[in-house]
Parts: structure tokens; sequence; C-alpha cells
């Protein structure tokens, strides 16, 4: 018997994430894989093709935060349990059915019969119990995603969760945990994972990702095509080149300004809101910017429409909450942020802060973020604080400005988008503003007032239901908009092009990354 306690293991929940992807027949056999609806074994497109807005080679389902290997994982690895990434509801992927509930802290979860690793070889509950030691190894970002978790005990078949309180987001968290053999190096998942979805990895290099059809797959959704392609292309103009000259049948993260021309070379637009956005974040220990009142003034100071009416070119909803409005926990906050000059002024004032100021504004090098940052310059000397612009890739930026215990950087701006994990407040709240670097080692609110206030909100929601919770959840959305230690500018539209004549369905996402689980062909 297999067990994996994490009180034992001495887990840190300290998360070390920078920051927000074979010619044979299918082995499920259903009419849900088949390409043209009827049950059809052969696909009827040998390859699908796409282009990819992010880079990167670490791969590791238990420790990457890439946007290309995550979406590239949900492919090629699965969970117990696996979200539809357009609705986020959770689906039994490895397990069979719904997890048995035992008491209020245990549950027993069923796998699915005779699944295999891309390799052949049987998926056992020991292989998913060394896949969850793994994700909360120390140091791993998951951790404070997983916290609720005491144990994972591996069965005859089964696998038994205990928790450390009880949680009622079990089986959707549990979507986390992406399932490898034990005997896996982190070395070999970094360079190309194995798993046991319905696709797996053929090659990964800097430019190209490229899969093929697992045979092995029993589960529900079978591989559409027998090989898939992505070609990876940062650049905006690369991309729609590619995409306009049609040997691409989807494109990711179109830019607003492409649209006309790729539907003029016949591909359909789907924009979707999502919770992508470019954040604000101040160093709390870092005076002025230690009194939530200065954090405040910078918001007010900031013309979040003019950013959204030009840089953006529409494609973008300003915050006025912590979520954006399309998700159902929405609240609008205490604090809504309007570009308002004289406000800012006055909690200058209030904090007693005599201007001007004169400090760094350091960004990540994303060609979006870049581009906001002038106006932000600008609106900011309005108000007397003025910041010059230090761009640097994320690898960097964050591990030699922020990730330190003497850091004395003062604000940062940056995107991120957590919703590739899921959609539930308490999991996207936890991500910047929980028990990890995000709030020890970059805004340093880790333990003050503002910190035990917001998580005694986030304890109270959790363990509600109904209308008690979504009161708490409330309750945390206020806190975060008088202490924004970070903070959301606005939220981003998402837009993806795809080739007409190829799918009878795709379903674009709102979040980061691409989704063929669910598609069929024409």
């Amino acid at each position: 018997m297999r067990l994996f306690h994490r009180r034992a293991a001495k887990l840190s929940a300290v998360a070390a994430a920078f920051a927000l992807t074979l010619t044979a027949c299918s082995g499920g056999g259903s009419e849900q894989g088949s390409n043209d609806g009827g049950g059809s074994d052969a696909p009827a497109k040998d390859t699908i093709t796409a282009q990819v807005a992010y880079a990167g080679l670490k791969f590791d389902p238990a420790t990457t935060s890439g946007a290309l290997a995550l979406g590239a994982n949900w492919h090629v690895t699965e969970g117990l349990y696996n979200l539809d990434m357009t609705t986020f509801e959770a689906y039994p992927a490895l397990a069979d059915g719904d997890p048995e509930k035992v008491s209020d802290t245990e549950y027993k979860v069923k796998l699915r019969s005779d699944a295999k690793f891309s390799t052949g070889d049987p998926v056992t509950a020991e292989d998913v119990v060394a896949s969850f030691g793994k994700t909360t190894a120390e140091g791993t970002l998951y951790v404070s995603m997983l916290d609720f978790i005491d144990s994972m005990e591996a069965g005859d078949g089964e696998v038994t969760v205990k928790l450390a309180k009880p949680f009622p987001l079990v089986k959707e968290r549990l979507s986390l945990v992406r399932v490898t053999p034990a005997s896996a190096t982190e070395e070999e998942m970094t360079a190309k994972p194995i798993g046991s979805g319905p696709w797996k990895y053929a090659e990964i290099t800097e430019q190209v990702v490229k899969f093929e059809k697992n045979e092995h797959y029993n589960g529900p959704k079978p591989a559409i095509a027998n090989n898939m392609v992505w070609n990876v292309n940062v650049d905006d103009t690369a991309r729609v080149t590619a995409m306009q000259q049609g040997d691409t049948d989807v494109m990711e993260n179109v830019p607003a300004k492409a649209f006309k021309t790729l539907e003029g070379s016949g591909a359909q637009i789907e924009t979707v809101q999502g919770f992508n956005q470019a954040f604000v974040m101040f160093n709390t220990k870092n005076a002025p910017f230690d009194n939530p009142k200065v954090r405040q003034a910078v918001l007010y100071a900031i013309d979040v429409q003019k950013l959204i009416d030009n840089q953006m070119e529409g494609q973008a909803e300003a915050a006025t909450s912590f979520l954006p409005k399309n998700f159902a926990n929405y609240h609008e906050a205490k604090n809504v942020f309007t570009y308002d000059v004289e406000k800012a002024k006055a909690l200058l004032a209030e904090a007693g802060v005599t201007t001007p100021i004169s400090t760094t504004l350091y960004t990540t090098d994303h060609k979006w973020i870049t581009d906001l940052a002038p106006q932000v310059k600008n609106n900011l000397a309005e108000i007397g604080i003025n910041v010059d612009i230090q761009s640097m890739k994320s690898a960097a930026l964050y591990p030699e400005i922020t990730d330190k215990d003497d850091a004395d950087y003062t604000m940062m701006m940056a995107p991120g988008d957590p919703s590739v994990f899921g959609n539930d407040p308490d999991l996207l709240m936890n991500w910047w503003y929980g028990d990890n670097v995000w709030t020890k080692q970059r805004s340093f609110w880790n333990g003050s007032d503002g910190y035990n206030q917001l998580h005694a909100a986030m304890d109270k929601a959790i363990a509600a239901e109904g209308d008690a919770q979504q009161q708490a959840w409330n309750e945390c959305f206020d806190i975060l908009s008088d202490e924004v230690p970070l903070y959301p500018l606005f939220h981003r539209k998402v837009s993806t092009a795809i080739k007409q004549d190829v799918f009878s369905e795709y379903k674009a996402l709102g979040t980061t990354g691409l989704s063929f689980l669910d598609a069929k062909l024409k």
C-alpha cells in the first residue's frame, strides 16, 4: 500500500511560481471521439495544426506554470478529474465516477478500468499517490491550492483522500494533480511528460510541439486526428501571417487589429471574456506604499478605460472587482478604481505623502504590457509620482527584483491568469494572496492585518454554502479593494481564430491555451 502524507513530509506552503501549454485506432472506440458523430474508428483528418502564442520548455505537470505547457498537458496527462476549460466543470478522467464520500474529511476515488499510459503500462493507484506527492512537494506552486488534503493512500484500484478540514471542492481541485508514472524522474517529465490522455508527445522543441494519438487511451475523449502540431510563435505578426496563409487550423491570442484580415482570409474569430489581467503589485513594506491609501491612489490615477480603448483596442473590461463580471461569484467591490486624479491626490494627502515621488515601475517584457507603460507613466506623473519604466523577462524580473527578503522595489506591472487551474474564488485568491511566494517575497503582504482579515473571510466562505458563502466572498472582494497589495487594472478578452470548414464543433477558451478535447471535425 502506497501512502503520501503531507504533514509527515513537512511540506512547505511557499510556491516558487513564475507569473500568468502515431497512426493507430482509438483505444476508446466511443462515439464521442468520432469525427463524424457516427462512431468511425479512423480519424478523417490526419493532422491538426495550431499557432500558439506562448513559449517554454518546462513541461513537468507537477511544477509547471507555463501557459504552453499547461495547455499542451491537458491533452497528454489526466487527473482523477479534469476541468472542461470552457465551463470549468469537473468531469471524471482517470476516475470512474464521482468521489465516494466516506465522511466530511475522507473520500474514496475508484480508478478507470484498464487505464494505461501511452507506454502501454497500466496506471495504478500508486502512480496517483506518487503524482500527488510530486505536485505538493516542497516549493511547488500547487501547495497552497491543495493544502486542504492531509494525505492520499493507494488501495486496490482506488485511492483514499483524507482532508485536513472539510472542503467542498475536492473533485475540482484534484484536477490539479496530473498523473504520470511513479518511476518517472523530474528531468524526464520536464522534457517530455508521459501521460494517459488521448495524445502523447512526439517532440517538444522551442519552435514546435508535436503530438501523436495515444493508441492505449480508453477514456471518454479520444483524439480526433492521428497527429497534432503546435507551432510556437510568440510574435503576433508571425502567427497572423501563418493563419492568413491557410495552413493553420486554429490560432491562439489574435490581436484585435488582425480580426478583419483573418476573417477576410476565411477564419472565424471567437472572443471570450476571461480572467487574464494586467495587474499592479506593490512592495507593501516599502514606504510610502506600505499605506493602502497610497496604493489606492496609484490605481485611481491610472486611466484604465483609455488603456483599454487605445492599447487594448477595446478587448478588455475595466476591473470593478477581483473577478470579471461574467464569473459566477462576481460582486462589485467596495472600491471601484475609476480614473479620478483629484481623489488620488486627496488619498496621498490623507496618507501624509508629499510629492513628487521618484521611483521605478518594473514590468514584464510582454508586448501588451510594455504597450501600457507609457500612458501609466504619464498618468502617475499627474499626481506627482514620477516613474522610470524598466522592463524585464519574467524569468529575470521575479528572481532578481522581487523574490528576495531585502527586495527594495516599489511597484511592478505584469500579466497573470491562474484561471488555467480553475475559476473558484478560493483558488484564484490563493494564487496571489495565499501563504506563498506572492505574499511572502513579492508583495510582502503576508501576516498583515489585511492579509489576516482576508483569510478569515476566505475560511468562512469555503465552509459556507449558498447566500452565506457569497456574502463571505463579497467580504473578500471588498477587503482586496481596500488593501490592493496586488490588483487588476482590467480583465482581458481572449480571441481565437478558427479555420472555417475544418471543425463541426470547436469551443474557444477565455483563458490562455488551446483545447481540442471536445472538438469535432467535419
